[in-house]
């Protein structure tokens, strides 16, 4: 039987993978900084979705909204840094690169939450 969170996963694999590849092309047309204006765009069209789906009433939680707040700039930072990355060089090189993201998100997990990491996680993190 699949694991409840495998198939979440996957999908999230193929969606940044493919979000990992369109930038270069949109850079060819737009400078990166017009480029974020519009994912924040495209962004706010998905929120708005969000929000007629939880029927204009999501969960609320002053510190749970301002985590929320921050990761969706933290995500818009590194996204303006991935435009200007993959405007001036190699998309396969550079999305290779910034896919290392998650040795800073397991090292936090790790330290901050204190989440254990067993052998056999180790060998598959590797």
């Amino acid at each position: 039987m699949m694991k409840a969170w495998f198939l979440p996963a996957f999908l999230t694999l193929i969606f940044w993978g493919i979000w990992g590849f369109i930038p270069k092309l949109t850079t060819r047309y737009i400078d990166p900084m017009s480029a974020v204006v519009f994912e924040v765009a495209g962004a706010m069209l998905f929120g708005l979705f969000m929000l007629f789906f939880l029927k204009f009433h999501p969960a609320t939680h002053p510190i749970g909204i301002g985590l929320a707040l921050s990761t969706g700039i933290l995500g818009m930072v590194g996204a303006l840094f991935y435009l200007i990355a993959v405007s001036r060089g190699k998309v396969s090189v550079i999305v290779t690169v910034t896919a290392l993201y998650p040795i800073v998100s397991i090292g936090l997990a790790h330290f901050i939450l204190q989440e254990p990491i067993t052998f056999k996680e180790s060998i598959g993190i590797i």
